[in-house]
């Protein structure tokens, strides 16, 4: 993923892409000692130079392990023997960083040359080109000498520590590939190093460190792999037979949208490539966004093997008219509720003159406090990295190590065909963020925006560019808090901002907005905003579902779920290397009556630690306001409690389908809000790598927990699942306003105070007093009285 210039809006400013693979190589050789924006300046001036922030001298912690320089000729000249060695070459990537568009290319020509013969390398498809995300141990040394926050701290001092190697381990690629010939899926793991992926413009070969072919799997669909089946279905005779009983003979109308079958029975087994598609019709028109999935296309089935791209089965069943053109179908400007749009809106403008609060390096960035990278990958989406948080002569204290969604599932409601089977997982069958938006496209964001792009391979082995995917900007957000003394009349008020990075994606008809939001009184936001079209079903004249809403003649939405799972390795006043987290969950109870609660009106919060993963497969209750708390079992605050981060549900739900539903043979971590583990590497999705068409039951996190490891102190993940049950409105058509969901991480006796009690007032508050304004004692009725 490449950082992009700040851009404002809603002025057009053309962008120039920074990517590191466009730099030259002045430009990489000087990146790992970069000096951070200076966004306030960012309009008008150049960057602001820092005091060096690496130290003299410094010690590692015996748990870094030394790492063997890469070989260099001029390094053995310039190396030192203490202390921190003159690096020959700067280090040019985070070894967090998102692989660069020359380094995926490197890990590609890499697999495709390991090819035993031309058959296989030409059969091979690439599903995804990830980094292979380092130990923590590594990441540690990167921030404690490579790059920002620069802080050796990050490693505990030790007495003659290892010698600090003079260069980061190199970087490796993880590619999943599928055999189009002999429909098996591989996993590769290639390295790279700096001079193949930058010096030589990425045409030279990595290195094959490992391969593997894993049985019984289908990894994700592709979108070359739906374009492809949409041709083939509209091309199949039979099919065409079928639209013209409908009335419909031009096949340009006609919209194929391919779906996995998921897992029902053995029919659907992964020996074979297997894909069900929705149909729609579009109605003639002149919109040059014409609705098509107003009107569904119902009672033909078709099955297509995607490995041959054939079809294997056809069926016209039943004979359902297509739904009649409805006059409200469209959505685009002058289209809509007869052609009449607002006239009564006025520009709103968000002008920062000095330019916004946070600072971009790279990927790292630093806003109110608070610091963290982010990165991207093809199934996930946003991850952010390394979260920590500034505090005072406390100095930076981390918060989580990792955070992402890495999963979501949408169920249907509906038992009639095709409906049944809508039960789609987003993220692993599809890739949340190989869906992503290019923002230049239209983002909803205002201000001043700093845009990163993303890198992905393509089908075929191609690298693809999402530009502007990453939106990073300001927002205000209302009061932050307020008091006035009704004594005197003076007040003091301060307004709340807030750190939002996002990105959008499009999961055939559903959009799905996803946010991180940062505060500046310490809480983290985590969103999601869900948008799009519904997916409908067609009726027979006079006919009603029950497992729906009738939203036009014809036209019907079933009932469904959106589910999202929140993956966060917490790190709470943890350094690397340090396991000294644990869970508490808390419940309000009311107190008994006796001689403790004379009133009747006692209650109080009760603490329970979790102290096995099963134990902690734990499910939210509004009614007892129960939440959880991740608590540092070796820090405390000023009056003697553990410091800790407390994770608050927002609304939620369960699952409303019969325990042998069969998506739940998948999706089994469904069934409870929270789980627990202790931190490992391969532990990674919760239903298991590849989902689909997953003939295994409960794969994931289901099966993991039944080791029963130990909480009590330990490198702890969440796993939070919060979901939303959608009956559709009428509202909701042609396309839905978004709806919201999520959760909140709020320090919990992390500070020995507020910390949002430093934010200075803003600038109107100090002209009013400057001006003698508000700040008089108001000589009201009641002080008068006094």
């Amino acid at each position: 993923m490449a950082s992009t210039q700040e851009k404002a809006t809603p002025c057009c400013i053309p962008k120039t892409n920074d990517d590191v693979s466009k730099k030259t190589s002045s430009s990489s050789s000087s990146s790992s000692t970069e000096v951070l924006q200076n966004w306030s300046l960012a309009v008008g001036s150049g960057p602001v130079p820092s005091e060096d922030p690496i130290p003299k001298t410094a010690s590692m912690a015996t748990l870094i392990r030394p790492v063997e320089p890469i070989s260099d000729p001029s390094a053995a000249k310039i190396a030192t023997t203490k202390g921190i060695s003159i690096m020959p070459r700067a280090q040019t990537s985070h070894p967090l960083d998102p692989l660069s568009a020359a380094e995926i290319s490197v890990a590609v020509a890499t697999v495709r040359a390991a090819g035993a013969t031309p058959e296989v390398r030409d059969s091979m498809r690439f599903i995804e080109v990830v980094l292979v995300e380092p130990d923590k141990h590594v990441v540690a040394l990167a921030d404690a000498y490579f790059f920002p926050p620069f802080q050796p701290s990050l490693l505990p001092r030790t007495k003659g520590g290892p010698l600090i190697p003079s260069k980061l381990p190199p970087r490796q690629a993880r590619l999943v590939v599928y055999n189009k010939r002999s429909n098996e899926t591989s996993i590769w793991t290639v390295e790279l190093s700096e001079v193949h992926a930058a010096t030589r413009g990425g045409h030279h070969r990595g290195k094959v460190i490992s391969s593997k072919v894993v049985p019984n799997v289908q990894p994700p669909m592709d979108a070359m792999e739906y374009a492809e089946c949409e041709a083939v279905v509209k091309d199949f005779p039979p099919f065409r037979e079928a639209m013209k009983k409908r009335g419909i003979e031009d096949m340009d109308l006609v919209m194929v949208d391919p779906w996995c079958v998921g897992y029902h029975s053995n029919a659907d087994a992964p020996s074979r490539r297997l894909a069900k598609p929705l149909i729609f019709c579009r109605t003639e028109s002149d919109c040059p966004m014409e609705n098509g999935y107003a009107r569904p296309v119902e009672g033909i089935h078709v099955l297509v093997d995607m490995q041959n791209m054939v079809v294997i089965e056809f069926e016209d069943r039943k004979l359902v008219p297509l739904p009649p053109a409805d006059p409200l179908r469209n959505y685009t400007a002058g289209e809509t509720r007869g052609g009449v749009d607002r006239s009564d809106v006025k520009p709103l403008q968000i002008i920062q003159p000095e330019g916004p609060s946070f600072r971009v390096n790279g990927k790292f960035i630093e806003w109110q406090k608070w610091n963290f990278r982010i990165g991207f990958t093809p199934r996930e989406g946003l991850v952010i990295y390394s979260v920590a948080y500034v505090d005072g002569n406390r100095g930076r204290r981390p918060v989580a190590h990792r955070l992402s969604f890495v999963e979501m599932v949408v169920p249907y409601g509906d038992p009639n065909d095709p409906h049944y089977r809508k039960n789609a997982f987003d993220a692993g069958e599809d890739g949340l963020g190989k869906n992503a938006h290019s923002l230049k496209k239209g983002c909803d964001c205002l201000g001043y925006i700093k845009y990163f792009d993303a890198h992905f391979t393509n089908f075929t082995g191609g690298v693809e560019t999402i530009e502007n995917c990453v939106c990073l900007h300001e927002e205000d957000h209302g009061i932050l808090w307020k008091h006035q003394d009704w004594r005197t009349g003076l007040a003091e008020v301060r307004r709340s901002r807030r750190l939002t990075v996002s990105f959008v994606c499009t999961v055939a008809n559903y959009e799905y907005g996803f946010f991180w939001h940062f505060y500046q009184d310490g809480k983290i936001e985590a969103e999601v905003k869900l948008t799009g079209i519904l997916s409908l079903g067609a009726l027979q004249p006079g006919e009603t579902r029950k497992y729906g809403t009738t939203i036009a003649p014809g036209l019907y939405a079933p009932v469904h779920q959106h589910f999202f799972v929140a993956r966060m390795d917490m790190a709470v006043d943890c350094k690397p290397g340090e396991a000294f987290n644990q869970v508490v969950e808390v419940n309000l109870k009311v107190e008994e009556p006796g001689k403790d609660n004379v009133h009747n009106n006692a209650f109080y919060a009760e603490e329970e630690l979790l102290r096995s993963e099963l134990q902690a497969m734990r499910d939210c209750n509004p009614l007892s306001a129960r939440h959880w708390i991740v608590r540092n079992t070796r820090n405390v605050n000023r009056t003697g409690q553990l410091t800790g981060f407390k994770l608050v549900p927002g609304s939620n739900c369960l699952p409303l389908a019969g325990s042998e539903a069969k998506f739940l043979r998948r999706a089994a971590f469904l069934k409870h809000n929270l789980w627990v583990t202790p931190y490992a590497r391969e532990e990674m999705y919760p239903g298991g790598e590849f989902p689909n068409q997953n003939p295994r039951v409960g794969e994931g996190l289901a099966t993991w927990v039944k080791k029963n490891r130990s909480l009590e102190e330990a490198d702890i993940v969440l796993w939070y699942v919060f979901g939303v049950t959608h009956v559709p409105r009428l509202e909701d058509w042609p396309v839905m306003p978004v709806e919201r969901i999520g959760f909140m991480l709020m320090p919990h006796g992390f500070f020995n105070c507020s910390p949002a009690v430093d934010v200075p007032p803003s600038a109107t508050d100090l002209e009013l007093k400057d001006n003698d304004i508000a700040t008089k004692p108001i000589q009201n009725g009641i002080i008068a009285k006094l």
